[in-house]
């Protein structure tokens, strides 16, 4: 089992300093501006809260890519902190890690289902940081877990991450860049440099 609650509490604390006039902005994740990042988060939590509680249906069946952007809430500054404590509490169950379940229609081991919620919420957390400005600084044990998951193994060296082609970074450089390289992003992402949509 692992802990989601230091990640899906450090995603949570930023959103403070998401203002209006960034939600259209661009972000690191191709394609979304921050709106459509929040909405997206939004969509995770509830999914991966359902895969954990092995609730099947449309939360957990829904392939997010044809799904197209989740809406944003109205009240996202009070309701998306609430679906990231859901998501931590749910998987915080023994019984979420065991079994099988499911989450974007495909079926999943329980502790594997655990991790790539938890790789979701840091790697989109650090997105929304990037893209709003602020410091980011995820706990060691779920940067270690998100390594784990990413890092091409022996067996399969040319190994894709869930979020595109690794992007190199320099030796030696901190765990977090080395993650974020992992997930296809450059980690010296910037607004200025994003692309994104307007809107």
């Amino acid at each position: 089992m692992l802990d989601l609650g230091p990640a899906t509490r450090r995603v949570a604390r930023l959103l403070d300093g998401v203002g209006d006039d960034r939600l259209g902005g661009p972000t690191p994740c191709p394609g979304y501006t921050v709106r459509e990042l929040l909405g997206h988060l939004a969509g995770l939590a509830v999914a991966f809260r359902a895969a954990a509680r092995k609730d099947f249906g449309p939360a957990t069946d829904t392939d997010p890519e044809a799904a197209g952007p989740v809406p944003l809430p109205e009240d996202w500054r009070v309701a998306l902190p609430r679906l990231l404590e859901g998501l931590a509490g749910a998987w915080a169950a023994p019984e979420a890690w065991e079994g099988t379940t499911r989450a974007g229609g495909v079926t999943l081991q329980g502790e594997v289902a655990g991790l790539v919620a938890l790789n979701e919420v840091l790697i989109h957390g650090w997105d929304l940081a990037r893209a709003t400005g602020q410091e980011y600084a995820p706990d060691e044990a779920s940067l270690e877990a998100s390594y784990a998951m990413l890092a091409p193994t022996a067996d399969d060296p040319e190994q894709r991450g869930p979020f595109g082609p690794p992007v190199p970074v320099p030796e030696g450089a901190p765990l977090l860049d080395r993650v974020i390289g992992l997930s296809g992003r450059r980690p010296d992402w910037a607004p200025a440099a994003g692309g994104g949509k307007s809107g």
